[in-house]
């Protein structure tokens, strides 16, 4: 093994290690703790303009964008959308698929002192005009086909200016057409309309550029506003600033052991994520790497991607990874199967990587293979496992980052730390950790404790310092006075050999408090269930075994993979 730079620790790393000993087991060219740059966001793209000017920064479809020319854009926009009102401290929605105008807004609305509002297009008319409220936002970029999404916004008089983009235009004739007529679908017009409050947003590029961007402002300043968990009732809404999104994609930067000006990025998960829009393009220009958008994820679209760009870099949901393998698996024929070796590192994160999944994801040619852990709360990364194969343990979310620190707690009383290899609530520190929830100090308390980001996901850490998901808190089952986590549930049911998906709830019961429940995905369309009854029975305990089996064609699940148990709950 690669003898690491803390086997001849001073007596102050020997202190530090028994505090992280997770430190041990960095790669060598990684330290400890970081220098971060003194600007603020823009200053990434700032910086990057003018060290690599001519790299290519981003492309779609046919379109190549350079760094200056992402800078100028970036410029001539923020002036442009000065123009249209906006200012310090305004609020602007984006609801946009993976393009360049994507990174353009934000850095213009950045470069002005105003924040970002995250939107997602599976949002529903309501839940965005909820969310525009409850942000005031009255700008929104978006696309010409999600303008639908914006409905009940515009009847409710919310919105002033609405920036259109669109895809026709860059798309080959006969799909252009086809997305046309898909826009005289949803909307009713053929061609882009572009009467108040909608501006076409190409509009903006007419103005002339401002000097430079604003890149010394307070980098604790608000930059996104990010909603997670439900948009219903008092959403919770994530604060990142400038510190928070910086740091990590910095952090980032350094364990990925980039190459400045040298790497590519597949950016095929969505940008309204702050899995995506960190790991993708943040980090993505904090490395000057060139980033290969596609509106959204598609295996055929994604692998046409990598054989023309050859990528360095693969961030993905292991949902990702499972598509593209039923595809290369079925390839046609071998001899032309798109070759995926120029793929030095593959995050995975969102979930757990199934072990059957990761292996064949290798034998297509990937390499560096690794799982990660983050939450939108933490800009959202916080751990990863290491890129020194000899380092990287399969199975577990790795260790904490450079300057973040994490440890397991009783998840009762929230403040005793756990020994080794007890299941625990993780709590993490670190500058990528958010402001708080917007406007909802009550919540803030909870997630927010003497500097500690409470996480709600269950979890050990091993001696060495690697920690492994056990549940999420609130998933826990409890059942005759005993806890039953999912997870282990749900492990034990995908062993059978005619199951193919697996999630387990819990079910009020007025005798046992809950009941184990388990909602299965037959593979092949052939399930015994008595069979599987008996297999549950074989390898876990009485309390833990699901007292009831639902078979479902499919599992309901977000567009990162996660099963969404809430919905299952409420089925």
């Amino acid at each position: 093994m690669t003898q690491h730079r803390f086997d001849l620790a001073s007596s102050h790393e020997v202190d530090l290690l028994a505090e992280r000993p997770w430190l041990r087991f960095y790669p060598p060219s990684v330290p400890a703790s970081l220098e971060y740059p003194r600007g603020n966001l823009p200053s990434l793209l700032a910086t990057a303009a003018s060290d690599f000017p001519h790299h290519l920064a981003c492309t779609l479809l046919e379109q190549r964008l350079t760094y200056h020319q992402l800078y100028d854009q970036v410029c001539r926009v923020a002036h442009g959308l000065q123009h249209a009102g906006v200012r310090e401290n305004t609020a602007v929605g984006v609801l946009l698929p993976n393009v360049p105008e994507y990174l353009v807004t934000l850095f213009a609305v950045w470069s002005l002192g105003g924040h970002i509002v995250q939107l997602s297009p599976l949002y529903v008319p309501e839940e965005i005009e909820r969310l525009l409220e409850l942000t005031e936002c009255r700008y929104v970029v978006t696309l010409d086909l999600f303008t639908p999404h914006l409905s009940l916004a515009l009847q409710r008089q919310r919105l002033e200016r609405v920036f259109v983009i669109s895809l026709a235009e860059r798309l080959p004739v006969f799909k252009s057409l086809l997305y046309r007529i898909e826009r005289l679908r949803k909307q009713g017009h053929f061609h882009l309309v572009t009467r108040e409050p909608f501006v076409s947003f190409p509009h903006l590029l007419d103005y002339a550029p401002r000097d430079s961007l604003g890149a010394h402002g307070d980098l604790d300043a608000l930059a996104i506003l990010a909603p997670t968990g439900g948009t219903t009732g008092s959403p919770k809404i994530v604060m990142l600033s400038h510190r928070n999104l910086l740091c990590n994609a910095w952090q980032l930067r350094a364990w990925s052991l980039a190459h400045d000006g040298q790497e590519r990025i597949l950016g095929v998960l969505p940008l309204f994520h702050a899995y995506g829009l960190t790991v993708c393009a943040l980090a993505g220009i904090a490395m000057r790497a060139s980033i290969h958008l596609h509106p959204r994820f598609e295996t055929h679209a994604t692998l046409q991607l990598i054989h023309r760009w050859r990528p360095t870099i693969f961030p993905a949901v292991p949902a990702m990874l499972a598509a593209l393998n039923r595809v290369l698996r079925h390839w046609h024929d071998r001899a032309s199967r798109p070759d995926l070796s120029s793929i030095r590192t593959v995050i995975s994160g969102a979930s757990a990587l199934d072990s059957a999944i990761r292996e064949e994801f290798a034998r297509y040619g990937a390499q560096g293979i690794i799982e990660g852990y983050g939450l939108t709360e933490a800009g959202p990364v916080t751990h990863a496992n290491p890129l020194v194969p000899e380092y990287n343990r399969p199975g577990t979310i790795g260790i904490p980052l450079p300057d973040t620190e994490a440890r397991i707690v009783d998840a009762l009383d929230g403040s005793t730390e756990l020994p080794v290899g007890e299941v625990g609530e993780l709590i993490v520190r670190g500058p990528q950790v958010m402001l708080g929830y917007w406007r909802n100090p009550t919540e803030t308390a909870l997630a927010l404790r003497h500097g500690w980001l409470y996480t709600g996901d269950l979890a050990r850490r091993d001696a060495d310092g690697y920690f492994t998901i056990v549940d999420r808190k609130r998933d826990i089952i409890k059942t005759s006075g005993f806890l039953v986590y999912p997870a282990e549930v749900e492990e034990v049911i995908l062993r059978f050999p005619q199951v193919a998906e697996a999630a387990v709830i819990g079910e009020p019961d007025p005798q046992r408090g809950e009941v184990v429940v388990a909602y299965v995905v037959p593979r092949e369309g052939q399930l015994d269930l008595k069979a599987l009854d008996d297999f549950c029975d074989e390898h876990l305990a009485k309390y833990k075994r699901p007292r009831k089996f639902h078979i479902v064609p499919q599992l309901p699940k977000n567009f990162l993979g996660k099963v969404l148990r809430r919905r299952l709950r409420q089925s």
